[in-house]
This record gives C-alpha cells, sequence and structure tokens, in this order.
C-alpha cells in the first residue's frame, strides 16, 4: 500500500492552494488519517485544474467524489478525494452545500471519470452538478422517487415493484411493509448444549 500523504506535505499543498486561491480555501486539518480542507464551490473547478496541472501537485487522478447528509446541519456535504501518482500524495477537498439546493459545479472537464462519480452522488443525494453533460440516475431505476442516501429517505423506501401477472408487467405501488416491534424471543431448553444443570 503506498504511503499516505504526510501532514507536512498536505499542509505544502494546502500552502500553495491558499496562495494561488485567497479566500476560496481554509479549515485545513493534517492531524487526520487523510489529509483535507473545505474548498468553495465556486472555485472547485479552477482549484482542481491547478492541482492536476502545476508542476508542484501533479494529482492526476480523481480516485473518489461521494457526499455525505448533515440534516442537523442543513447541508450536504461533497468529498473529492485525489492522488498523485508523480508525488504519491494524497489529498481530500470538501464543500458544504446547502441541503435544499445542493449545487456544484461538474469536475468532469478536469477528470472525465468525475462523469460516473457524479452521477452516483446525485442519483443517492440529490447533487446537482452544472455544467454536467449527461446528468441522470446511474443506480436507482428511472421512475425513482427521492434520493436514497439522505437521512430523512425511508429505510423501507416509498414505492415497491413488483410483477403483475394480469397486466404482464412490471408495476410500482405504495410500499405494504408493516411497521412491527421486534421484540427478543428467549427460548430455554432442558439440557440445551447438553450442559447438566446444578441443584
Amino acid at each position: 500500500m503506498e504511503p499516505r500523504l504526510k501532514q507536512m506535505e498536505a499542509k505544502e499543498v494546502y500552502l500553495r492552494l491558499e496562495k494561488q486561491f485567497p479566500g476560496q480555501v481554509g479549515n485545513f486539518k493534517g492531524e487526520v488519517p487523510e489529509p483535507y480542507c473545505m474548498v468553495s464551490p465556486e472555485g472547485i473547478v479552477e482549484i482542481c485544474r491547478f492541482l492536476r496541472d502545476d508542476s508542484g501537485c501533479k494529482f492526476e487522478v480523481l480516485s473518489d467524489l461521494t457526499a455525505l447528509d448533515w440534516p442537523k446541519e442543513e447541508k450536504i456535504q461533497v468529498v473529492y478525494h485525489l492522488y498523485s501518482y508523480s508525488n504519491k500524495a494524497q489529498i481530500v477537498l470538501k464543500i458544504d452545500l446547502p441541503r435544499d439546493k445542493p449545487a456544484v459545479p461538474t469536475l468532469e472537464g478536469v477528470w472525465k471519470v468525475a462523469n460516473w462519480f457524479e452521477r452516483e452522488a446525485f442519483d443517492l443525494y440529490g447533487v446537482v452538478f452544472n455544467g454536467h453533460p449527461d446528468l441522470r440516475r446511474i443506480l436507482t431505476d428511472y421512475g425513482f422517487v427521492g434520493h436514497p442516501f439522505r437521512k430523512d429517505f425511508p429505510v423501507s423506501g416509498t414505492v415497491e415493484m413488483r410483477y403483475d401477472p394480469d397486466q404482464q408487467r412490471v408495476i410500482y405501488q405504495p410500499v405494504t411493509i408493516e411497521p412491527r416491534e421486534i421484540t427478543p424471543r428467549i427460548v430455554r431448553v432442558e439440557n440445551y448444549g447438553d450442559v447438566e444443570e446444578k441443584p
């Protein structure tokens, strides 16, 4: 396994970003296993292009893009994991977006792999990536309503699909799972485990 980006190296990347993009990066955390900093949504494309093209950075790979739902803080956080094969370095960028309308520019023009990562975050969390050439669901069905990785999404979902033999097709209907209380049941059997009881 490749060594992770050390705190000093991560701090150097952060300082380079802070100098190049004043006011658009902040809150660097280097004492964590994956060092990260917060980035403004407006600057994400230029910041990532700089991290990819700058000779001192060379973050050639967007290794992951995901999102987190923070309902108490009323925000969706988009998380970008970048890796540099040239420098054997890694850094994470995070963006906080309003939960009611999370939108951020697409990185598909910087790394082509962002295309599917962004579609996944759109499908599961509802993050809109402005400028994305094909922003549509990728994991759920086209008729799916809602975003299943948001914490307010019901565990049982809202609709279920089944085959209807009368209509000879798959149909959608409201979920028919009844809420139930699960109570543990204890069964005591004599001589369980072939252990004799002492008087």
